[in-house]
């Protein structure tokens, strides 16, 4: 009796795994800009278009009636050689800088400080000193801060000193103050830069021996220099654009005497009053270069003072 072998069935090759089937990169390029067609369109029609007429007006003679004549760079030899008030006015403003700002952020980290040491309240307070930012740019608060430094307002009724806002000396400082009293907003970033320092740095600055100045000095202000310095960019770049306090307390005129006479003040009467949109436009594309170098040379120096926990290096970029 004979056997014959079966073969042994044999499995069936796999078939090579397919990868899936991936869309174009067109597709998700199509996607993202569906997407990000609202804010595209946007600053296209409300910032990119009106910046390029502003640019163009600023090199004609226009009175927003009669169609604009092209005059070239008349409008900025104008601005720096023939008109006095002109250069009032960045005085004026530059002056308002190196006050407010510095004020303003002393006397916010100054609360932060305080805010981070409270264990009860702590949400009613921050709260509490954040509204003055929200309704500080309005002008139903301006012109109320315009009747307390008024003749026979409350800050002449408490120092007898008469109304600061009708005295040139006086006047720009009374703005001044409405800044730092907006202290709301970098007061909250700086509180927030605070909880962030770990408290383990404290501690070890005690155990050297250190008390609460030098660890304020030694510990706090290193950790706390990127939020400063963002704080100090935004508010700088804020106070070169006030505008609303200026308008309600010199009553559109920068007086007494041009003291409040700011430089955006100063834009909007050349533009709206005295109807000269030429000579407004060109201010406009100066303080918008102003704010550019400045901002630029904060950021230089800013490698030489504020420091970054995550540099390899332990020291300032």
């Amino acid at each position: 009796m004979t056997t014959t072998d079966i073969p042994a069935p044999t499995a069936r090759p796999k078939r090579p795994a397919t990868a899936p089937k991936r869309r174009p990169k067109r597709e998700h390029e199509g996607a993202a800009w569906v997407f990000l067609s609202p804010w595209v369109l946007g600053a296209s029609v409300l910032t990119l278009l009106p910046m390029a007429v502003s640019l163009y007006l600023s090199f004609t003679d226009y009175n927003l009636f009669d169609p604009p004549r092209w005059v070239g760079l008349r409008n900025y030899t104008q601005m720096f050689t023939e008109d006095p008030r002109y250069w009032r006015s960045v005085l004026t403003t530059l002056t308002y800088v190196v006050i407010a700002v510095p004020l303003q952020l002393a006397l916010a980290l100054v609360v932060a400080l305080a805010l981070k040491s409270m264990r009860r309240g702590k949400a009613f307070y921050r709260s509490a000193f954040y509204a003055p930012s929200l309704l500080g740019a309005s002008m139903s608060v301006a012109l109320v801060w315009r009747a307390i430094f008024n003749d026979g307002g409350t800050v002449d009724n408490l120092l007898g000193t008469g109304g600061w806002v009708n005295k040139p000396g006086w006047a720009l400082l009374a703005v001044a103050l409405l800044t730092v009293w907006q202290f709301g907003a970098p007061m909250v970033i700086f509180l927030a830069g605070l909880q962030q320092i770990p408290a383990e740095l404290y501690e070890a600055a005690a155990v050297d021996g250190a008390g609460k100045r030098r660890q304020f000095v030694s510990v706090t202000v290193p950790m706390l220099s990127p939020v400063l310095f963002f704080n100090l960019v935004l508010q700088t770049i804020q106070a070169f654009q006030v505008f609303t306090p200026a308008f309600a307390v010199s009553a559109g005129k920068g007086g007494p005497a041009d003291s409040t006479l700011f430089y955006t003040l100063y834009l909007y009467d050349r533009g709206f009053v005295a109807s000269h949109m030429g000579y407004a436009s060109a201010m406009a594309w100066v303080l918008l270069l102003v704010i550019g170098a400045v901002t630029a040379v904060l950021f230089r120096t800013s490698r030489s003072w504020v420091f970054y926990a995550s540099d390899t290096d332990g020291g300032a970029r």
